[in-house]
């Protein structure tokens, strides 16, 4: 859902850990939202466990490393039987 900004009201810009919100200072019922900032604190600050960047590192770092790219597969066959099982319901 997009939110609409109300007109004539001011906001307050705010940087943590290299996110950057948005909120207005006379409405605390309305929380601060996510307007930009850093890629990968942007990421996180939205729950996401890695960034695409960070998943294009792992792959990379697959190619050479047997651990790694056996930990993937096994990941990845997790991620088809899960959602295999949720296409049943």
């Amino acid at each position: 859902m997009e939110q609409k900004l109300i007109p004539n009201e001011s906001l307050i810009y705010e940087r943590v850990n290299g996110v950057v919100y948005a909120r207005y200072p006379n409405r605390p019922e309305i929380p601060r939202w996510i307007i930009g900032g850093d890629t990968e604190a942007v990421n996180k600050a939205n729950g996401n466990l890695f960034s695409y960047s960070e998943w294009n590192e792992m792959m990379e770092l697959a190619k050479n490393n047997p651990t790694l790219k056996t930990q993937i597969k096994k990941l990845l066959d997790i991620y088809y039987i899960i959602k295999d099982d949720k296409n049943l319901d």
